[in-house]
């Protein structure tokens, strides 16, 4: 394996070297920085071109000046790199340096719900082949595939943020939305459960019925202008996340785990208020991290009260559970910080941005309230990248499932009496996982790449607002800052996938051993 890693280091290397040095000379070759010097008739033109020339070794061949660039690179290796200087005079690593972490916070997000959602999704598409959920999934997901970002950002910027905001005047729900809203949810939730007619019907009625009235209350209430769970619907939500991840885990028959799951609901109840004086404490980097570790020492604990024999699918359902347990306890803390962000001078019942990274007029020192702020401000970005990933990871796991399922170990397990559930999880899931590897590791490498287009619209200043503007203004050093931090990331990620294949596939390990 040792001797594999180090093979593949150095082609990766040898990769990296080379497209840089390509993409260097391309880039030097098709501008002079110095074009609009040359037909300037200010008087000291002459002593710009001869200063520009000097700081940017214009009087170098591009092959040869790409060795300068290489040799402050190299500088890594005894941790000094140089990046060289931006037109700006800035240097490229502090550019790069503010960059990052902006960039890391609008597309992580997008890319993490893109996966989870996209192959959730895909899956129950694949199980339920030719179903009226899947034909549904199949055109949104074609749809989403071939629009544009700049077109869906601008009617998420329409409808979700300036629309959304004029509701918010009046937050109350008129018949049209009510019946369209529930009708939607009701035709939704038919086709995922399916079956024959009658049920399909029964399902439809009882969910509109349902949504219907629960808007009704909502509306009345007037919840959106003062949204919050409190206790006993946290703890409902919290039942309802027990027996899901129960589910999805060992199977609701393991009473083990679903007593363990359950335990974490209570204490999700009993722990409300105490989490709420906590939230408002004022050494937050102190008691945050320690509330974190607690709960998940807690969650490994507890199924110890319930089982003496097989703990380790038991402790995995627990920690997941109380790990969205905690979530929710968090959206409900958000909830409750939602009015008083609303009626702030600089929000003024406004609160879905269009624009920006974060209110600068926002007063500073409220963590909750800057926290709001700043995911509102992540919240149309985020969903347009969502949206166009979101598609890919529908049809890619839909279509690798429904090639595993189709193998001759899937219908062996199910001959030997195993449950379908424990097929679809152990089983096939896990070989499904392996082409996407692939896909999402490559994902991953590509944040660090930003966004150029959402970004320019939503005016946030990332990795790709970088890349426009070293292309913009020739500025070569920016340019390949951003492309050898970008390009890194992406061998490394081929390499990361080839090692992921094996922990998934345990024949892969047996090759690379008789190797």
């Amino acid at each position: 394996m040792f001797a594999y890693i180090a093979r593949r280091l150095g082609v990766l290397f040898v990769i990296l070297f080379g497209s840089s040095y390509i993409l260097y000379n391309l880039a030097a070759i098709s501008g002079d920085p110095l074009e609009a010097l040359r037909t300037s008739r200010e008087p000291n033109a002459a002593q710009q071109i001869i200063t520009l020339t000097r700081e940017l070794n214009l009087d170098v061949p591009p092959p040869l000046r790409y060795f300068i660039w290489l040799r402050g690179i190299l500088g890594i290796f005894v941790g000094s790199p140089d990046f060289g200087e931006a037109r700006t005079g800035q240097q490229v690593s502090e550019m790069i340096a503010l960059a990052i972490p902006t960039t890391l916070r609008l597309v992580a997000g997008a890319t993490v719900i893109a996966i989870v959602l996209g192959i959730s999704i895909g899956i129950i598409t694949a199980l339920r082949q030719y179903s009226r959920f899947d034909y549904a999934m199949t055109f949104v997901a074609f749809l989403l595939f071939s629009l544009p970002i700049f077109w869906v950002a601008v009617l998420l910027k329409e409808f979700l943020a300036i629309q959304f905001n004029n509701f918010l005047s009046n937050p109350t729900i008129s018949p049209p939305w009510l019946i369209g809203l529930s009708l939607f949810s009701g035709i939704f939730w038919a086709a995922i459960l399916s079956g024959d007619r009658k049920r399909v019907l029964v399902v439809f009625s009882g969910v509109t019925i349902a949504n219907a009235a629960l808007l009704q209350v909502l509306s009345v209430t007037q919840w959106f202008a003062d949204p919050g769970f409190g206790p006993i619907i946290l703890f409902l939500l919290s039942i309802g996340v027990a027996f899901l991840v129960t589910h999805l885990s060992t199977g609701i028959n393991n009473q083990a785990a679903l007593r363990s799951s359950i335990a974490m609901a209570v204490l999700t109840l009993v722990l409300y208020y105490p989490n709420q004086w906590l939230f408002e404490v004022d050494a937050k980097k102190v008691v945050f991290p320690l509330m974190v570790l607690t709960l998940f020492v807690v969650a490994a604990t507890v199924p110890l009260l319930f089982s003496r024999i097989d703990r380790g699918p038991i402790i995995r359902t627990s920690i997941l559970s109380a790990f969205i347990m905690g979530l929710l306890t968090v959206v409900d803390k958000l909830m409750q910080t939602w009015r008083p962000y609303m009626e702030t001078d600089a929000v003024y019942y406004r609160p879905v941005p269009t624009f920006g990274q974060t209110n600068a007029l926002l007063e500073p020192g409220n963590f909750w309230m800057t926290f709001l702020d700043l995911l509102v401000h992540l919240f149309l970005p985020t969903t347009a990248l969502l949206l166009i990933s979101f598609a890919g990871y529908v049809r890619f796991s839909r279509g690798t499932l429904l090639e595993v399922l189709n193998q001759d170990y899937i219908r062996t397990a199910r001959a030997k009496g195993l449950t379908e559930r424990t097929v679809i999880m152990r089983h096939a899931f896990r070989n499904t996982m392996i082409p996407l590897t692939t896909i999402m590791v490559v994902d991953f490498a590509g944040i660090i790449g930003g966004a150029i287009i959402t970004e320019r619209i939503f005016g946030w200043f990332g990795m790709g607002t970088l890349f426009n503007q070293a292309i913009n203004s020739l500025d070569l050093n920016l340019l390949m800052g951003v492309f050898f931090i970008t390009a890194f990331l992406a061998v490394t990620a081929n390499l990361v996938a080839d090692l992921l294949y094996s922990a998934l596939d345990p024949r892969i390990r047996a090759v690379s051993r008789s190797k």
